[in-house]
């Protein structure tokens, strides 16, 4: 990666959470998967900034005193007056997979890359080190906003930076439109380095058999490097065109193995924190192999807890 640029920058929404505890009652809090990315890189020291839009009310004042508190860069969230940021409630027993309940259909970070000032997003872009993204990101958007988004993508590649997807595929997100879902993901992967995808979401939208169905698809798009989470299956790694081991020469799959199954506490944000955790390594300089492996332990610290963001003394990377 350009050794001149020093920042990662993750694009996507930033939601007020609601979340039901074993009491009963809801906790108020904040989520959005790249951002909760976005918080654990900067927990394992990476810069980083989260681009986004909210309102000018106090919910958003507070997304960004977190964000400014977990060492987040603000700079790329702007403030859309009158609006308020997207709300989820998420309700479930301990041990399974909440039940998410929506309204966000007028937050402002739908409109991102259609506001006046969205400008100053594009050139935070251009000089990022890495930009991270994923399917919810895309799905935000209207096809001027997907435009513009990947068009800069391109533009900051060509420039010298890398780009990290994750699939994160979402039906309600996309209103059933399976063949614009499709053709979106389609030109986003053109312009993808680093792929992040969890198996179950590339079956839904791709039909991919296996994991091994889902790294040939990716890289028919010249991907360089994929990593295909599968729970407590492991992760499919291939990286240079073909499908590697984990280390020694007795091992033949291609597989890297959770280092512990975890009975989860609450699943959500695994995938976000396993991201984090690959993504943070590779950028210290850890051979993908090794990167998997951090990654598998911060998620487990993940899903121990209920929510997207858990207590910094639980989340260490390393």
């Amino acid at each position: 990666m350009n050794p001149t640029r020093t920042r990662v920058v993750t694009v996507g929404e930033v939601m007020i959470e609601l979340a039901r505890g074993a009491d009963g009652r809801f906790a108020l809090s904040c989520g959005g998967d790249t951002f909760s990315t976005a918080i654990y890189l900067a927990r394992a020291g990476v810069p980083v900034a989260h681009a986004t839009a909210l309102g000018d009310d106090i919910y958003s004042d507070r997304i960004l005193a977190l964000a400014s508190a977990e060492g987040v860069g603000c700079d790329l969230m702007l403030r859309v007056p009158g609006r308020l940021p997207g709300l989820y409630l998420a309700d479930g027993e301990p041990g399974t997979t909440p039940l998410f309940h929506y309204w966000r259909d007028s937050a402002p970070a739908r409109a991102l890359f259609e506001l006046p000032d969205w400008g100053r997003v594009a050139e935070g872009l251009l000089t990022a080190r890495l930009i991270y993204f994923s399917g919810i990101t895309l799905s935000l958007f209207a096809n001027e906003g997907v435009g513009r988004f990947l068009a800069v993508v391109e533009l900051a590649r060509q420039h010298g930076a890398k780009v990290a997807f994750d699939g994160n595929f979402r039906p309600r997100g996309w209103t059933a439109d399976a063949g614009r879902t499709r053709a979106v993901y389609m030109e986003a992967l053109k312009r993808v380095d680093i792929a992040l995808p969890t198996f179950e979401d590339e079956a839904l939208l791709w039909g991919d058999p296996s994991p091994e169905a889902t790294v040939a698809r990716l890289q028919a798009f010249g991907i360089g490097e994929i990593v295909v989470k599968n729970g407590a299956k492991g992760a499919l790694l291939a990286v240079g065109g073909h499908q590697t081991t984990q280390t020694h020469a007795q091992q033949t799959h291609a597989y890297v193995p959770v280092p512990e199954v975890v009975v989860p506490v609450d699943p959500t944000a695994a995938g976000d924190g396993f991201n984090a955790g690959y993504l943070a390594a590779r950028l210290a300089g850890e051979a993908p192999p090794e990167a998997a492996g951090v990654a598998h332990r911060l998620a487990a610290r993940v899903i121990r807890h209920r929510g997207a963001i858990v207590p910094r003394t639980d989340a260490a990377v390393h």
